[in-house]
């Protein structure tokens, strides 16, 4: 299952407003869930522009902290320019897939926003009555139906996919704790209960150590 997830915000720099998910499963898109937030700073004006989330929307919603454990539950999370939303979220618990860098692999030289590559693509999906483009849910189903596609051209999995999003390089020396200075793979021979105590303990990680940590824990 992969968990396609789109966010809009206050302005470029971050302040989600609305969040929202569909997974894909064996080729069908499932479980659409979306949730408006209560932002950290004003929506901007272009913003607003693009979006149409008005300050009086979201002045009573949740919090983002409160709402982004609704969609943790996947090992992968696919977004078009991935590292935005990625940069804008807390941290959540898989990796990240990116459809934007993998259409650039795929057919170089077109435009890349993903309603460009929905339309020249020529692909057809049913979106949520009411919704537009720049709303987060129905963003999620032009995302997922371009990610559906990749997937039946490229034959790539979901792990292939992250590589080609370009993951973060596994750790190679611990430079914390009482194995500061020795090496992980050293660790995880000698005491990988050390390792799992580390992931179910550490509660702010890199994406790197955590993706190590993965990789020798057979969590992959």
């Amino acid at each position: 299952m992969l968990r396609v997830i789109d966010t809009e915000t206050c302005d470029l720099q971050g302040g989600v407003v609305e969040i929202a998910s569909v997974d894909v499963v064996d080729g069908k898109i499932v479980n659409p869930m979306s949730h408006l937030v209560r932002p950290d700073r004003p929506i901007s004006p272009q913003a607003m522009a693009i979006h149409h989330i008005t300050e009086a929307m979201v002045a009573n919603q949740p919090w983002i902290e409160e709402i982004v454990p609704h969609y943790y539950g996947s090992n992968w999370y696919v977004a078009h320019n991935a590292s935005f939303d990625r940069r804008v979220l807390p941290e959540m618990p898989g990796e990240w897939i990116c459809t934007m860098k993998l259409a650039r692999r795929l057919w170089p030289g077109i435009k890349y926003s993903n309603m460009a590559l929905y339309k020249s693509r020529k692909l057809s999906v049913q979106t949520p009555p009411g919704l537009h483009h720049h709303r987060a849910l129905y963003d999620c189903y032009i995302t997922a139906a371009l990610l559906i596609d990749i997937m039946q051209v490229s034959g790539w999995t979901p792990d292939q996919m992250a590589t080609v999003t370009g993951r973060p390089a596994l750790v190679t020396t611990f430079t914390f704790g009482k194995y500061r200075g020795k090496t992980v793979s050293e660790i995880a021979d000698r005491d990988p209960g050390y390792l799992r105590w580390l992931f179910n303990n550490l509660e702010r990680m890199s994406p790197e150590l955590r993706l190590t940590l993965k990789h020798y824990l057979g969590d992959d």
